[in-house]
């Protein structure tokens, strides 16, 4: 098996040129999500008895999994429970009205309900922030009641403990772990493009690479590990049961009988791939065996072009060498 003419050191070059989000617009991004959080502690700070108790960064941005197409950022918005509703439209408008309150300057159109969800814009950047409410009741690892974005519903869940468990993969492949998150994504996002019904949600991702990272999966080499990556999809069809055991004990997880069984690391209860059918679930395999396919040609083809052509199979056009 021949490495001659795409190797690792070739996708780390492109997933920096065409994959990643650059560093310095990851800073701004984060910096302005900061001033936000800022604003409402000093607001806070002049309101003790205001309902909201904090802002807290989540998703791709603060896991350091975002791509280069990123144009929104997660935050969690903590609310307490004694004092808000726990209708769901109800909620939504008093988190609309709780923001107005905390930042006046915001013109109404810049703050705008969305189904589950609050969008607030800035002019500046023309980046959207999403703020989904939490319903707190004063735990101390934060965890509370999150609005699902997948259909309403009210999910136990802790943004600091969903941090902190990335970060401990993270520390096991120091940059490596991350990198291949975001190539996986990458080819999943091209594979929503390409096939009409495609379904796999980043967080999907993310916990299946982070089971391998557990079971000793290498993520010092990218064409391996994401070869590794493709195989599991392959071999387990999706339906082997993903569990974790940070902040659970695995035995607290029931009967799972839902076609793909990946289980949220830090609410035992909640299945995060409940949604997904067999159909969607045979989708992600048969591009999983696709991709697959397309490494193996890829890493024993006699010329660039070929090889180029095979690795075009697993990413698109974007991949050039």
């Amino acid at each position: 098996m021949s490495r001659k003419h795409v190797d690792h050191k070739d996708l780390a070059k492109f997933a920096q040129d065409k994959v990643n989000l650059p560093k310095t617009k990851a800073d701004e991004y984060r910096a302005q999500a900061r001033r936000l959080r800022e604003r409402l502690e000093n607001y806070l700070a002049e309101h003790p008895d205001f309902s909201l108790r904090k802002m807290m960064i989540s998703g791709s941005l603060a896991k350091g999994t975002a791509l280069r197409s990123l144009n929104d950022i997660d935050i969690g918005c903590y609310i307490s429970g004694a004092e808000a509703p726990t209708d769901i439209v109800e909620l939504l408008d008093y988190l609309v009205e709780c923001l107005q309150k905390a930042f006046p300057n915001f013109s109404p159109d810049q703050v705008k309900r969305q189904t589950y969800s609050i969008s607030v814009s800035f002019r500046g950047t023309g980046l959207d922030v999403d703020i989904v409410p939490i319903l707190y009741y004063g735990d101390k690892n934060w965890y509370g009641n999150l609005v699902s974005q997948d259909d309403g519903s009210f999910l136990k869940t802790s943004i600091p403990l969903h941090l902190e468990f990335i970060r401990n993969r993270k520390n096991v492949h120091p940059q490596h772990f991350s990198q291949v998150v975001r190539l996986a994504k990458f080819w999943a996002r091209k594979e929503k493009r390409e096939r009409n019904g495609f379904r796999f949600k980043s967080f999907m991702v993310e916990m299946i690479l982070a089971h391998l990272c557990d079971k000793g999966v290498n993520f010092n080499d990218y064409p391996e590990a994401l070869q590794s990556f493709f195989t599991y999809i392959a071999t387990t069809d999706m339906r082997k049961l993903i569990v974790f055991s940070d902040y659970y004990d695995p035995s607290e997880v029931g009967s799972v009988n839902t076609p793909v069984k990946i289980i949220d690391p830090v609410n035992a209860e909640n299945n995060v791939s409940s949604l997904y059918t067999s159909s969607q679930a045979d989708m992600i395999v048969d591009a999983a065996l696709d991709a697959g396919d397309a490494i193996d040609a890829a890493l024993s083809a006699p010329t660039k072009q070929e090889t180029v052509y095979y690795w075009q199979k697993v990413f698109g056009s974007a991949f050039q060498v």
